[in-house]
Parts: C-alpha cells; structure tokens; sequence
C-alpha cells in the first residue's frame, strides 16, 4: 500500500499536504511529550501515532511501521498541516481562560460572519459562536474529522446553532464557504503552516472587502521562556513569527496590518485587513 510521510514538528504532527515526505527532526523521535505534541497523559492515537507523556513515538496498533526517519501513515488519511495536535485543556485553560475577552479584541462583534480556520476541537468556535450570536454565523472548518466532532460537541453543549461544520484542507475554504466574510481567525496554527502566503490568499479569497484577518501566534521567545503549569509549552523557538515575519507572509496577499494586540502571557494577535477591492 502507498504510505504518506508525517512531518513532526516538536509542536506537533500532521500528515503533510501534497503527498510529499519531510524527513522527521532527528530528535523528534525522543523528546515528544504532552506539552510538545498535545497528547494526554494516558497517551492517544492522532492519526496513526500513539502520544504519551515523555514517552516516544510508537506505531498505533492499526497502523504500520515508524522508521528512524520517517513516520508513515496509509494515503487514506487527510493530509494535515504540521503542529495539528491539540494541547490538553488544563494548561490550555491557564493561558486562555477568557477566550471571549481574546476574541473581543480582535474585533468580534455580533453579527459577523466569521471564520475558525483549523477551528480544532472548538475552543474558541464556541465563544466566537455566542459573540457573533444569532444574528451572525460560523464557520468551523477543520480538516480532522475528529477535531470537528469534538468542536461541534463542544458548541452544542452551549446550546448554538448558528455554525457550519466543514471538513477540508484549509487551502480549499473558498470552495466551502458560500458568504462574503467578515472575520478570519487562525489561532495557535500559523506557525506550522507551510505556504503562509497562499493560506493568507484563501482567507483573502473569502473575505469583503476591509474583513479581518486575526492570526493568534505565540511571541518569537524561547520555549523554555514560555512555560506553562511548571513546562515549557508552545511550538519551538525556531517555528515562532514575530509579528513582523507575519506581516511579510501575509501582506502580499492583499492586506495591511491593521493593530497588533497583545494577548498576555505569551500571545499576541495581528489583525490585518483585506484591502479594497
């Protein structure tokens, strides 16, 4: 059978979009742990590869061989974006524990039509959900079926009916989205993505004209800089944008950077708006 080549960051992991193999960082393979990759405690399986804390890899039992290079996974998984890998909620709720408050200051009002690209498993489509409120909608895309399973439960549990579910590779969002938007959020993904400006341009591509895009990043300071719960956490220190190196990536694609916010302890958002047609 073909197999597809997973590139792991020590952010996290994720099937790499095209069918391309990336070699795995050579020390990966013995330094993954839950603050790293996301895993929980008990250890999970995200997409053929079993996380646990400061363990190393190992194969799922459903899936087929990790060689010292290279993880493999069969081609009938998604293809993901490195650092896809959920946190676990306890250290995810120290650094976010007024998700709303984030979002407010990105410019989320009520009414909007709004975007969660690679929404996750919904931490912040819930309350982007209630701020836009029944007069607006969102829509959570994800391309983990997964993912979009917990966010959707996550959202019902609110008691929201206002978002649209959609699973697919996020350079793919203009051929689900039906509407002119008014809000594009990426939060804690960007650093991993592969071709920033191109996923700029599909949020371009989507958006009216003066929409938001509102990248959540962490600071460009050293890992061990940035612990949380008594561990370093966050992607590595040579995957962090400032937000200058965001501008670069994303500019290009037709926007101005509109305000930096800052988003204590280690986050900042850039919002930058699409230019006028």
């Amino acid at each position: 059978a073909p197999f597809q080549a997973l590139d792991q960051s020590i952010d996290g992991l994720g099937l790499v979009a095209g069918g391309r193999e990336t070699a795995v960082q050579p020390e990966g393979l013995a330094a993954l742990d839950d603050g790293a990759l996301g895993g929980d405690e008990e250890g999970r399986c995200v997409h053929g590869v079993v996380i646990g804390a400061g363990e190393p890899v190992r194969p799922a039992p459903d899936c087929n061989e990790i060689t010292e290079r290279r993880i493999f996974a069969p081609m009938t998984d998604a293809c993901f974006f490195p650092a896809t890998a959920m946190p676990d909620w306890d250290w995810w709720r120290q650094l976010w524990p007024d998700p709303e408050g984030v979002l407010g200051e990105l410019g989320v009002a009520a009414g909007m039509a709004a975007v969660d690209l690679c929404c996750g498993d919904g931490y912040f489509t819930a309350p982007l959900s209630r701020m836009v409120g029944v007069d607006g909608r969102v829509y959570g895309l994800d391309i983990d079926p997964r993912m979009l399973a917990a966010a959707r439960a996550h959202v019902d549990n609110h008691g929201l009916d206002n978002c649209v579910w959609i699973e697919a590779d996020a350079l793919d969002l203009a051929g689900h989205v039906p509407e002119a938007i008014d809000l594009v959020l990426i939060a804690n993904t960007f650093h991993g993505v592969g071709d920033k400006t191109g996923l700029a341009r599909r949020a371009a591509g989507v958006l009216r004209p003066g929409g938001s895009f509102c990248i959540v990043n962490w600071h460009a300071r050293p890992r061990e800089e940035t612990p949380v719960l008594g561990q370093p956490r966050g992607p590595a220190t040579e995957m962090r944008l400032s937000p200058a190196a965001v501008g670069e990536a994303v500019e290009p694609a037709g926007f101005v950077l509109g305000s930096v916010v800052e988003l204590p302890p280690y986050h900042y958002g850039a919002v930058f708006r699409k230019q006028g047609d």
